[in-house]
């Protein structure tokens, strides 16, 4: 059987419903007679999961092309993968865009080749993020459950920006304090742009919210893609079918009381809209406004429970992919600890599905 998503129209999926992802392991080369070869090691460790999608970094792309983007996607249908993201990190969270610096146009420029090549290799969607200096986490990981350590943030305590080797520090990143209306010229400038070439290339965007939302970090306001009356805002000027929102429910959870909704009443209201696009399902202890901060955690060790957020996710009728996030240093490694949030978020949707 075969079903065509809703969420992403040109998916289809082997199965209706909610759609688990994960992301991509190992090392993707590319011979000198341009065939793709797979790490086979990663390609068992997602069947043995029995995930179907994935998501693939952008460090693991050998070339960044439309005919280098075809050609993984066709290596991983080989083995009865689909891509569901295919990441340019360069391109994700880009200062020079949010902030308007020198360089923008080029940026942009590159933005839009990249969405027009995803397109041109069947890739439907593509995850965005618009934060100007980047995650913000402190200096330490942070002991959780069972002697694990994961990231977190305490606004009290050494902390910095990173994204892509460049790091961010107090008081001023960029050197002054920028304003939200700064900020939302500069988004405007960007969207507008986008959305032809995204419904051209038929590439639904979903933008991800900034980590840490709600707040200003080192004079750059987090309150477009930081707040939910933000985003509606942002998501209504782009005034597409193609841009809508991915939502990490670990950043939401952050922000708890500055964000302005829930992560359930996020979900119900762009579901909704049929904005919706992607979902980053992790768990967090405590607002960043708790004492202490916040600290990433496993999924069942939150405070909030990712089981009622994907009840809501199956009630509204969403068929899209959710996939876990940020995760944590455990025993077994990496491997163990992906394959340790994947099957707990396969638990919850079957759960919900199957009764």
């Amino acid at each position: 059987m075969s079903y065509e998503m809703k969420t992403i129209p040109g998916y289809v999926s082997s199965r209706p419903g909610i759609q688990v992802g994960t992301k991509m392991e190992g090392p993707i080369t590319r011979d000198e007679r341009g065939r793709i070869h797979l790490d086979q090691e990663g390609v068992r460790f997602i069947q043995q999961m029995g995930v179907e999608w994935v998501m693939i970094g952008a460090h693991q792309v050998p070339e960044h092309s439309a005919s280098c983007y075809k050609a993984i996607v066709d290596a991983l249908g080989e083995h009865g993968l689909k891509v569901y993201r295919l990441a340019s990190d360069l391109l994700h969270n880009m200062p020079e865009v949010t902030l308007g610096l020198e360089g923008r146009d080029r940026m942009i420029d590159r933005y839009l080749q990249y969405i027009s090549d995803l397109g041109a290799a069947g890739i439907r969607y593509a995850t965005y993020a618009h934060m100007g200096n980047g995650i913000w986490r402190d200096t330490r990981r942070r002991p959780v459950r069972g002697h694990a350590t994961a990231g977190g943030l305490d606004l009290e305590q050494p902390n910095r920006g990173h994204w892509m080797g460049d790091i961010y520090e107090w008081p001023l990143s960029h050197g002054r304090t920028y304003s939200e209306d700064e900020l939302w010229e500069n988004y405007e400038y960007f969207i507008k742009r986008v959305v032809p070439v995204a419904e051209a290339a038929d590439v639904r965007i979903g933008i991800h919210p900034d980590d840490p939302p709600g707040v200003c970090m080192a004079g750059v306001p987090r309150t477009i893609f930081g707040t939910f009356d933000g985003y509606k805002q942002a998501i209504s000027m782009a005034n597409s079918s193609h841009i809508g929102a991915c939502l990490c429910v670990g950043c939401w959870l952050q922000g708890a009381d500055v964000v302005g909704s829930t992560p359930e009443e996020f979900i119900e209201y762009f579901l909704g809209e049929r904005k919706l696009f992607k979902l980053h399902l992790r768990n967090v202890t405590n607002p960043l406004s708790a004492p202490g901060g916040f600290s990433e955690t496993f999924p069942d060790g939150g405070y909030a429970s990712l089981g009622n957020i994907v009840k809501v996710l199956h009630d509204g009728g969403y068929d899209g992919a959710v996939m876990n996030d940020h995760l944590i240093d455990m025993v077994g490694g990496h491997y163990a600890c992906e394959a340790y949030f994947t099957a707990y978020l396969k638990g919850l949707v079957d759960g919900v599905q199957v009764s």
